[in-house]
């Protein structure tokens, strides 16, 4: 499901959907580092989120660690990990 147009969520009973993109993907990539994790989630979220789910958006992540798992769910959807194989 690579480079998929939407991903959409049901989040405490609230349906968000997300359209990630290479460029926001990046740009999240960019901005984290190890005391800066948070902000540049919710940017990312807020960046990739449809406008008609947004307001469900905020309401959601205004919970404790919410960003960071949404960031997670989505981006394991959006950009899954390689199968990547040493040859010799």
């Amino acid at each position: 499901m690579l480079f998929m147009e939407q991903i959409k969520l049901c989040v405490c009973g609230a349906d968000i959907v997300f359209e990630p993109n290479q460029t926001a993907y990046n740009k999240l990539i960019n901005e984290m580092a190890m005391d800066n994790k948070v902000a540049p989630a919710n940017n990312y979220l807020m960046r990739i989120v449809t406008p008609e789910t947004k307001e469900a958006l905020i309401d959601v992540l205004k919970r404790p660690g919410a960003a960071l798992q949404l960031v997670s769910k989505v981006n394991d959807i959006y950009a899954p990990e390689l199968e990547i194989e040493v040859k010799n």
